[in-house]
């Protein structure tokens, strides 16, 4: 359930609310993320059945290892529809779950998901950098794709760190690097390009999605540029989170074949009539991915640097108080 002072979702903003959000990033991640929070999930493939789950405990597992698991309590922060926390759960690696947001739509989805799963979860619409939990709260927090939209990241980890309890750890996956961000959004446009153009041909005409909706995708596309405010040296990433206060701080890059591949397949899919895509794309889709993940974590991760991967995935804990001699 959600707290009873929390704002409604406001999925339909004014122009005036849109024009104002290019000077309000804030306001922008609110605006945006309560606009995409109906269809988030359609649009990134987002599910909660073995594929997603496999993806979020592997993740989990490759940056923070297995000790600890289950956690009695943990929180995601900028969880969106819940697919990092409530794909956790379903793994094992979490017992009862709490999930926060800036955009009281997508904690409203991801309520709903977690109820439709039959899992113990609670939600509040939050401020990263002013988290509305007590001190030593959780014995972990996580986050998926969230940092990169807060505007002060080390104000964050320092309330992460105040919500754990002494001995917690945090883990926060899928984070653009500096390097994966250049590629990766070229990427994207250039097949955002070339799908809506060649769709106009007559012959494919049934694979063109109806102009409103790609006006609307267009506009969405440009509110990216206000809530995307962060890329991130995985280096520095460290550094941050050192200088917040964690200890045994980590991170882990993947990602660099699956992310040349990904993006043009996840924009080409978000440029076509949903319909269009079959069982049989779909799966061709993840087994490629697949694949190519694991060139990328078996070879390439031994031979490239971390920098040039599209992911970056980073891991502390809340240091324990000193023991009295």
């Amino acid at each position: 359930m959600t707290h009873a002072t929390d704002p409604a979702p406001n999925p339909h903003a004014s122009a005036d609310e849109v024009q104002a959000a290019y000077s309000d990033p804030k306001l922008a991640n609110v605006l945006y993320h309560d606009w995409e929070a109906g269809s988030y999930d359609e649009k990134w493939s987002i599910s909660y059945d073995e594929r997603c789950i496999s993806y979020a405990t592997d993740v989990f597992t490759a940056v923070a290892g297995t000790e600890g698991q289950p956690y009695a309590t943990a929180m995601e922060l900028g969880s969106g529809t819940g697919f990092f926390l409530l794909n956790l759960m379903q793994g094992g690696v979490i017992k009862k779950g709490s999930v926060t947001d800036l955009s009281p739509g997508m904690v409203q989805v991801a309520l709903r998901n977690a109820e439709q799963l039959g899992l113990d979860v609670d939600g509040r619409v939050a401020d990263a950098e002013r988290i509305p939990y007590e001190d030593n709260t959780f014995d972990l927090v996580v986050g998926h794709a969230v940092l990169h939209h807060i505007p002060d990241v080390p104000a964050a980890f320092r309330e992460v760190l105040r919500v754990l309890k002494p001995g917690g750890r945090f883990v926060f996956a899928g984070e653009p690097t500096k390097i994966g961000d250049w590629y990766a959004r070229r990427l994207g446009r250039i097949t955002w390009w070339l799908t809506t153009n060649v769709t106009r041909l007559p012959a494919l005409r049934a694979w063109r999605r109806p102009q409103a909706e790609l006006d609307e995708s267009s506009r969405a596309a440009a509110l990216e540029a206000v809530v995307d405010l962060h890329t991130f040296d995985p280096s520095d990433l460290e550094r941050k989170a050192l200088a917040a206060g964690a200890v045994d701080v980590k991170a882990v890059t993947e990602e660099f074949s699956a992310a040349l591949a990904g993006w043009p397949i996840r924009t080409f899919e978000a440029a076509v009539p949903q319909e269009k895509l079959t069982v049989r794309w779909r799966m061709f889709a993840y087994h490629t991915w697949l694949r190519l993940s694991a060139v990328d974590k078996k070879v390439l991760a031994r031979v490239l640097p971390r920098e040039l991967f599209y992911n970056v995935m980073i891991t502390g804990v809340k240091p324990a108080p000193p023991t009295e001699p």
